[in-house]
This record gives C-alpha cells, structure tokens and sequence, in this order.
C-alpha cells in the first residue's frame, strides 16, 4: 500500500512539473489567471460607457462572463456556497447589463434579482466601493458618510488622524472618492431613469444624512480646528491640487493607478470630476491598462483587478526548483531572469515609515514597480536562493533581504504592505470593512511565511532576536482553540498553516502547548473524504465554518502543515493524500476552483489559476522528501 502511495505521489510529482515548464511563456514568466466576482468586468464595461469607448470584442466576452455567473435566482456570488446571493455582486452586474442594453430591468430574472436586493435590505447593505459606484452614477446622492474634505489631505503628520495612516492601497482608493465627493460628481447615463425605477426601493436616504461620531468625523472635526485660522477657500484648492498629484504622481507605465483595477475606475471618475475631458490622454491610457489585464476563463473574458504575473513566476520557480529542476537549466536561469527584472528600484510609500532602506522589494503585477509587499518580496527571494552566492545577483538578493527585514512591524509581526498601520482610529471609519481594509496590521499569515522563510533560505532559528519577537507574535495571536485567522487567505486553515509550516522552520518543537493546540485543531477540521475544506464565510462570520467537500488547495496547506510537525505519516496523513491524489486526478471539478484567495470579506475572492498545481505539488514534494525511499 506504502509503495503504491508512493508511485502515485511520482506520477502526479512529474505530471504538475511538465504543466508548470509547458506554462511559462518567452520571457520567463508564468502568467495565471487571477480570477474573482463580476466586479471588475462590471466596472470595465461602466467605463467604456461613461466615456463612449469601444473595446474591439472585448465587451462581449465580459458580458458572457457576466451571464454565465447568474444563478437560477437572478443574483450574483462571491464565492460558490454563499447563500443566496451577494448584494454587492448583484447590484454591480446589474448595472453593468443594464448600462450595456443586454438586460432590461423587466427581465424575469433581473425582476428576482430586485426582489432579492429589497429581501437583503437593498443598497444599505452593500459594499462601500459599490455605494460610491451608484453615487458616482447618480443612482445614490453623496452621503455624510462618504464625503470626506478634501483639506483632510493637509493635515500634518504630526496630527492625530492622518491621510497616511491609510494603508497604501487603502489611499489610492480613497483619495479619488474624496475628490469625486467633493464635488458631489455624477455621470448620467441613458438609461438611468429606467434603472432608477428598478432602483428606487431600495435607497435609504436616511443612511446619507446621518452624522455619528466615526473615524470620518473624527478626521473631519481635526482638519475644521486645523484650519479654522486659515482661508478655507484656498486651502481647499490646495487639498484638491493635492489629492490630483497624489494620484498622478502614483501612475504606473501602464496608465493604471497602483496596477489596481478598482483604484483605477475611481481615479478616471475623480479626473472627470476635476474636468479632464473624456478623450484625455490620460483616462484613454488608464482604459488600455484597465484592458491589458483580460484574461481568458472558461465562460469568456474576465478584467483581473490586478495581475499575478510575479506572485505566480516566484512561486513557481521556487517549486520547480523543490522538484529538481537545476539553477543551471535554461527553464530556471530565464525565470530568474524575468524575477530579477522586477526587483523594483524606486522609493514608494513605503519607506515613509521606514526611512533610510534602499529599495529591494518586489510586488504582486507585472506592471508594478513603486508598489513592493512583503508577501511577493519572500516568495522572490525564495524562488531565487541558489543566487545569493553568486556576484552581481548576490547583491540583489541581499537586498531584497534588507528590505524584508526592515519590514517588521514594533509588535514583532509582519504585515503586507507597509510598518505599523494600526491606528486605533481606522476601526472608527463606518463601513464595515474597516477593520480589515483601511490599516495594515501584523498577520498570522504573513508573520507565518517571512519565518518559513528565514528558517529554510536564511537558516535562522528562534535564537534570533527577530525570530523570537515573531514566535512572541504568533503566541499572542492565536486562538483559544488553537487556529490562526489569515488576512489573505481562507481562511482560519491558510493561517494555521502559514504560522505552523514557519514555527517548524526556524526549530519551535512540537511539545510547545501552541504547537500541540493547533494541530490538534487541523486534525479535528479532517473531512470524511481525508482532506480539508474550508468555506469563505469563514472570513465573513469570523469562524471557522467547512465546506462539505474538501478543495485541492486547502487539503495540500493542512498537509503541509502535518507533515512539517511529524516524524512518521500517521493515518490522518495518509487519508489525506489519498484524498489530495484524489482530486488531482479530476482537474474539472469545484474543488479545484474554489476561490482561497481573500482580498476583502464579503467582497473580494480570488480563485488564482496557479494554485491547484503549486500548492499540491509543494506538498507532495514535501511528503516524498521526508517520507520516501
């Protein structure tokens, strides 16, 4: 029985490695697809109308998408097994065919829709950057809860709430709403009356006049005694000059706003509000970047919010490397390569809080190059290890490492995009992703990776300072019954994961009582079937709650984290790899495109084509390397 595991584990070992080498396109890198909801197809087709653009076939495919995704009841998901449907997602495609004149609001299925958003509460419960989308359509006035002075951007560093304890991406979404809002901009379109007719139920505009003590008031109460001495009128002129520069001076080659394609729609708005014309050479190259990141899915085309060229490419190159693929094999040497291209040169936000670190990080998309996170810089570095004794790309090496390092935040935890976003303040702002989108705080998943990390390319071990305030981290952190929730992943199994596979790395023993409590956890979460699953509203409800299959991804993370913990392949194991072959061997089903890929709860999920293949065959690296002849 052993044996015939074993063949089996050799046979799916070299069928996902020639699918990764056949993969990687001339100039070395690998590109999936990093698919989410209707919502960047949505925004895509919107822009196209507002600014009387054609896109050569490209609408279509979006449409197809679209219509392909509507369920018997009229709604859109987020994620398979949401219940009913999504009001954001619904709100978003509905619009789009609306606006496109390939539905018409007296459609059956769009009437089910409605009823479906009236039985939900209607557009009060939908997401913030859909509540901005119908104010910038005119379909919903500018709000108290949504307008925000633009004089916010002048405040000074020193004061108690300030525009750069936003994080990053956080601040390129928010600062073209601020300059939209404060204008109170709206495009109609035709066809709005008809749509507002489908609409009109559902507005609330009780929610627009409220006035609470939140995180926006708060901010708005500081500019008001800041500036109180001073000419309003000019210094409002100045916070509209400002949030213009900010965003065009954040503009990457592509035209797109932070290689984000939501930032993106919001920005071309903003521009509108402040009178660029609609053909402006500026909005027209921010559409063919928006453009540039289609990429083909099954039921036709889908607008990516960004693209995962680089996290792909590291990622890969490290696991073909694990599979035996030599540094010296042209494969590895043009993927090293097109990695090392990207290592990015230039000063971002970033290094407001961390001043005096040359740059060396890397980011998510191709097109990013002021942009570098945590999460991308940790999986180059590991993807290009066999370099960092080798002259010139030594030096790189190094100093991509610096630069990880530096990120560390004062609590000893790592976050993905900047040091020591957590004010207090930022859990105020009222909408309910606040607490997860607006600051940057540590993760169990990042802190997890950067000390899987350093344990196995680094060779450091808790005896390192940096290490210990980690695990110190880690400890504080995890939950009473032993998991850890991560930020980027699903949900409750990608964090216990992450922070048990990076505990194991730098030598924490198995008889630490947290080490004993979360694989206990992980054991008792095992499916019938052997293998995991773990449904996304996990990260909406904030517990962990199981899919009654398990998926690919999710069994190949909580087998990994097993097998990094145990000496011998106890049966848990090995139901579990019976069960992860299992689904290797029917590449067509759910479970392999389950989305596990968390951006924002409720909203955002990303099914990355990459990782049915990466993570399982990482995984059964693993296994085979410990366990085999």
């Amino acid at each position: 029985m052993e044996r015939m595991l074993m063949d089996r584990i050799s046979e799916q070992v070299d069928k996902l490695k020639q699918k990764l080498i056949a993969a990687q396109a001339a100039d070395g890198s690998w590109n999936f697809c990093f698919e989410s909801g209707p919502m960047t197809d949505a925004y895509y087709l919107l822009l196209l109308k507002v600014l009387g653009m054609e896109a050569d076939g490209l609408p279509q495919a979006l449409i197809e998408r679209i219509l392909a995704r509507q369920t018997d009841e009229g709604t859109w998901k987020c994620y398979p097994d949401e219940k009913e449907g999504n009001v954001s997602a619904t709100l978003e495609a509905c619009l789009a065919l609306f606006y496109t004149g390939v539905k018409d609001p007296s459609d059956p299925l769009m009437k089910r829709a409605r009823q479906f958003l009236l039985e939900q509460g209607g557009i009060s419960r939908s997401g913030s950057l859909t509540q901005v989308a119908l104010c910038l359509l005119g379909h919903k006035r500018w709000g108290l809860r949504t307008r925000v002075p633009v004089e916010f951007f002048l405040l000074p560093p020193w004061s108690p709430v300030h525009f750069f304890d936003l994080v990053s991406y956080s601040r390129v979404h928010v600062a073209p709403v601020i300059l939209a809002a404060d204008r109170q901009f709206c495009v109609h379109l035709p066809g709005k009356k008809e749509i507002d007719e489908w609409l009109p139920a559902l507005s609330d505009l009780r929610l627009d006049q409220e006035s609470s003590p939140d995180g926006w008031s708060l901010a708005a109460e500081w500019e008001d005694i800041h500036l109180q001495a001073l000419d309003r009128q000019e210094w409002h002129q100045k916070g509209v000059q400002w949030g213009r520069d900010f965003m065009l001076s954040r503009l990457e080659e592509d035209g797109t706003l932070y290689s984000y394609t939501t930032s993106t729609f919001l920005m071309i708005f903003a521009l509108l509000a402040l009178g660029y014309p609609k053909h402006h050479p500026l909005l027209q190259r921010a559409m063919r970047g928006i453009a540039t990141f289609a990429c083909p899915v099954s039921e036709g085309m889908h607008i990516q919010e960004a693209t995962s060229t680089i996290w792909d490419s590291a990622l890969i190159l490290q696991t073909l490397g694990m599979a035996g693929l030599p540094p010296t094999d042209f494969i590895w040497r043009r993927g090293a390569r097109f990695l090392l291209s990207k290592q990015q040169e230039r000063v971002g936000d970033w290094a407001r809080d961390n001043p005096g670190i040359h740059p060396g990080g890397w980011g998510f998309s191709r097109s990013n190059t002021i942009h570098p996170d945590v999460d991308d810089t940790l999986a180059c570095l590991s993807a290009l290890t066999p370099l960092k004794a080798e002259g010139s790309d030594r030096e790189a090496w190094q100093r991509g490492l610096t630069w990880l390092l530096s990120m560390q935040n004062d609590d000893g935890g790592w976050s993905a995009f900047e040091r020591n976003k957590q004010k207090r303040w930022l859990s105020l702002i009222p909408f309910k992703e606040g607490k997860q989108v607006w600051g940057d705080p540590s993760s169990a998943d990042m802190t997890g990776r950067v000390l899987r990390f350093l344990g196995q390319h680094v060779g450091w071990t808790i005896d390192r300072p940096e290490v210990r305030r980690a695990w110190s981290w880690l400890y504080h952190h995890q939950r009473i019954d032993g998991s850890w929730y991560g930020r980027w992943g699903v949900a409750y199994l990608y964090g216990t994961w992450t922070a048990l596979t990076g505990l194991a790395a730098v030598g924490v023993p198995r008889d630490q009582p947290m080490i004993g409590k979360a694989l206990k956890w992980l054991l008792a979460r095992q499916n019938r079937d052997g293998g995991w699953g773990e449904s996304c509203a996990s990260d909406v409800k904030r517990k962990y709650i199981p899919l009654s299959q398990s998926t690919v991804v999710q069994t190949a993370w909580a087998l990994d984290a097993l097998i990094a913990y145990h000496d011998r392949p106890i049966p848990a194991i090995e139901r579990g790899m019976s069960c992860l072959l299992s689904l290797l061997e029917q590449p067509d089903s759910w479970q392999w495109r389950y989305p596990v890929g968390a951006g924002l709860a409720g909203q955002f999920y990303a099914y990355y084509h990459s990782y049915p293949t990466v993570w399982p065959l990482q995984t059964l690296l693993h296994y085979r390397k410990k366990w085999g002849d």
